[in-house]
Parts: C-alpha cells; structure tokens; sequence
C-alpha cells in the first residue's frame, strides 16, 4: 500500500466512527483528533478498527505516534 492508500483507508476508518467528518478538508499533516473532534474513546475505536480491518498490531505504547495521517502512512508502512 501506498502512502494515499493508507491515508484513504485510515479516512474510510475514521468516518465509520464521525460520518460527519468531510474528508477533503483533512490536512495530513495536522493532528487528526484536532480536526475531526473525536474523544478518547471514539479515538481508541479508530485505533482498534485500523487493527483490525488491516490486520496490524498496534501496542497501546504506540497510540501516541499516531496523530496525523502522515504519522498513520509512516507506521503502517513500516509495520507492513
């Protein structure tokens, strides 16, 4: 997967916790919380839905390297 595949994937993801969210007015390289507005709780549900529909292990130590959809490409790249 490509880094726009990731990105795209991870967006899909996150509007299945905030259909609201529009995903054209996402910038890659703000913190994705900041801009779509979601809790600790709808953010722990994105973290858990990118496990587990792309099958990565994502260590509850590494939740804080995923703020923006540029952090998200990087490490999913290199879990990959």
């Amino acid at each position: 997967m490509n880094d726009m595949d990731v990105k795209a994937r991870v967006v899909e993801i996150i509007r299945t916790v905030a259909p609201e969210v529009d995903a054209a007015s996402l910038r890659a390289d703000r913190a994705l919380r900041d801009q779509v507005d979601l809790d600790s709780m709808d953010w722990l549900r994105v973290i858990v839905t990118v496990h587990e529909k792309l099958h990565v292990d994502i260590p509850e130590a590494d939740y804080g390297k995923l703020r923006t959809l540029d952090d998200w490409a990087a490490y999913l790249r290199a879990k990959a």
